[in-house]
């Protein structure tokens, strides 16, 4: 712990929480109340903070209190989050940061509602550039987001409250939107961490549309590691969208010496503080031994043209067309007009354009098959707000360079922070990968963001260097689950009437496969580890009492058992293992990287 419970909690990281929560050096209640009486409704990052009352149904919903409740257990126990407001949360008003637009929805959206059940806790809903059309933070009647360096500049869009609310440590994780870059641009102006999934691996229901082909829910966060925490809750098909899908197969790697493509010659309008950042990050990354090759991006801008300049802009008017047929008089000036564009594009023109879309995005896909990633400016230069108010239509455009395209190619992305720039302002940058390469591109970005050693976000904090401890707590035996013993899965109760702790979500290494047994009840998978080709697979760490593990021993069924599993960062622990023989004729479910996606997967 960096700071201790009597002062404030900013700052902190999703593991910060968890340990003062798991230590008892925190009470969730007192804690998360003082939180909120610190957040100010004139912060034009909020559009909607929760009520006294609000924070404390969600509390009461937690269980806190209630016998046999061990609330602790669950992985994201009281941790506070923000969501952008073009995303549903149950009874709390949504905007888009249009007033006219406001309706008060009965359900969470999907991501909402599974960062809940994890134990999440929302304290309010933020800024955007007026339904999500923008990437400047500007647009919205509720006031310009200031970048949370200077106020001077743009904070960055559409997801500006998003980014800014993370930036200033008020929670240490946000959801946000992207479709053509909100999720990254207001990422690398704010110097925290965007991850843009690949398109349908986060399910968009109750989000209000921009162009629901493209739209992901996005993740802002102080670190790569709470970012791929909270993916890990946002994973899965949801079938009540039609655009969730699931991964087709497990990751690959980036080598040790990874290969980057980097744009040739790119174009800095003339912002050369910016462009001078950028020839240093490349300086650090050739450091960590990245090799750099320059490429001809003339595909990748001219599939970005297609989103505002041909018929995405009518897949927008398709999203609110009926609320402007009264209401348009009641828009930004600016958005009204790009939506009304519209109308210059026939049923005609949007198969044309899809056809076009889907070539440009073959040879992209086709270029990228020879590189581990792209490595771009997240922006290519960053703005006043007197200069967006200038000429609002034009920076904007310049601002979506090198993220315009990523939603039309259906990659992945991952924005990250990169060096300060001359005047104190952050530099961002964005590694991008075809699509469901969201882990590779994690764990590159990990490794890079402690090689930076940066400051988290606007504060004055270091980066902590987070390791979970390799051992337990004197008294208790560390064990890795990886099926029915996980969160919300039936035989977790086992754990919780022993009294264990959950520690953390991990992964194993990456030689490791994971079986369906037949005729178990309920279901349970076997682990195998491999010398042969494996995958990291999702586990679950519990740290159970020393008096009780023999009884829970005691419990577990051949052919499983428990012995020594090696996890992602070389840590050992006890872990679920499976007799080998018993595999034979088992449905192999590496591919999945996971029981609960198994298990969603016979939900269809």
């Amino acid at each position: 712990m960096t700071q201790s419970p009597s002062q404030t909690t900013t700052g902190w990281t999703i593991n910060e929480w968890l340990d003062a929560y798991r230590t008892g050096e925190l009470d969730a209640r007192e804690a998360l109340h003082n939180l909120r009486n610190q957040l100010s409704s004139t912060d034009p990052s909020w559009i909607y903070i929760v009520s006294a009352a609000e924070l404390d149904a969600q509390l009461d919903a937690l269980g806190l209190g209630a016998p046999g409740i061990e609330a602790k257990n669950l992985p994201l126990y009281a941790v506070p989050f923000a969501v952008k407001d073009n995303i549903d949360v149950a009874g709390i008003p949504t905007t888009a940061a249009c007033p006219a637009f406001t309706y008060i929805p009965e359900s969470d959206a999907t991501s909402v509602a599974r960062l809940k059940a994890a134990g999440a806790i929302v304290l309010g809903k933020t800024n955007l550039d007026q339904f999500a059309t923008g990437l400047v933070g500007t647009r919205s009647p509720y006031g310009a987001v200031p970048n949370s360096f200077n106020a001077e500049y743009v904070s960055g869009g559409s997801s500006s409250g998003s980014a800014t609310t993370v930036a200033n440590g008020l929670v240490p994780f946000s959801l946000g939107t992207d479709t053509a870059g909100s999720g990254r641009v207001p990422a690398g102006f704010n110097n925290i961490v965007g991850l843009k999934p690949t398109k349908g691996r986060f399910s968009t229901k109750g989000v209000v549309p921009a162009c629901r082909s493209l739209d992901c829910v996005s993740i802002f966060s102080l670190t790569v590691a709470d970012a791929e925490l909270i993916a890990s809750l946002l994973d899965g098909l949801d079938a009540a969208d039609a655009y969730s899908r699931k991964m087709p197969a497990a990751a690959t790697y980036f080598s040790a010496s990874p290969r980057f493509a980097i744009p040739a010659a790119p174009d800095w309008f003339g912002d050369e503080k910016t462009q001078a950042a950028w020839d240093l990050t490349l300086e650090k990354m050739r450091a960590l031994d990245v090799e750099l090759i320059e490429l001809d991006f003339t595909p990748m801008f001219a599939l970005a043209q297609l989103l505002y300049g041909g018929p995405w802009v009518a897949e927008r008017h398709a999203a609110i067309g009926d609320f402007m047929k009264d209401h348009a008089g009641e828009m930004n000036d600016v958005v009204r007009t790009i939506v009304e564009k519209a109308v210059n594009f026939s049923a005609t023109d949007s198969f044309l354009a899809e056809y076009q879309r889907a070539e440009f995005a073959r040879t992209i896909q086709t270029v990228m098959s020879g590189f581990d990633a792209l490595l771009v400016p997240t922006s290519p230069r960053h703005p006043t707000i007197a200069a967006v108010n200038a000429d609002p239509i034009t920076v904007n455009s310049q601002l979506g360079t090198y993220t315009n395209f990523v939603n039309l190619a259906d990659c992945s992305a991952l924005a990250l922070p990169a060096v300060m720039r001359a005047d104190g302002l952050p530099f961002g940058i964005t590694l991008i990968a075809p699509a469901w390469q969201d882990a590779a591109l994690a764990a590159f970005g990990k490794k890079w963001h402690a090689a930076t050693q940066l400051p988290l976000g606007a504060l004055k904090k270091k980066q902590s260097g987070f390791v979970p401890s390799t051992e337990s707590p004197k008294g208790y035996v560390r064990l890795a689950v990886v099926g029915a013993h996980l969160t919300g899965m039936p035989l977790n109760v086992q754990l919780q009437e022993r009294k264990a702790l959950f520690v953390e979500s991990t992964f194993t290494a990456k030689n490791y496969r994971l079986f369906a047994l037949p005729n178990t009840t309920p279901p349970k998978p076997g682990l195998i580890r491999t010398e042969s080709e494996g995958a990291e697979i999702i586990v679950e760490l519990w740290d159970v009492p020393v008096q009780h593990f023999g009884s829970f021993v005691a419990l577990i069924p051949a052919p499983l058992g428990i012995g020594t599993l090696t996890l992602k960062d070389d840590r050992e622990v006890k872990g679920f293992i499976c007799e080998g023989a018993a595999v034979n004729g088992a449905k192999d479910i590496t591919h999945l990287g996971g029981w609960r996606a198994y298990i969603k997967s016979l939900q269809k």
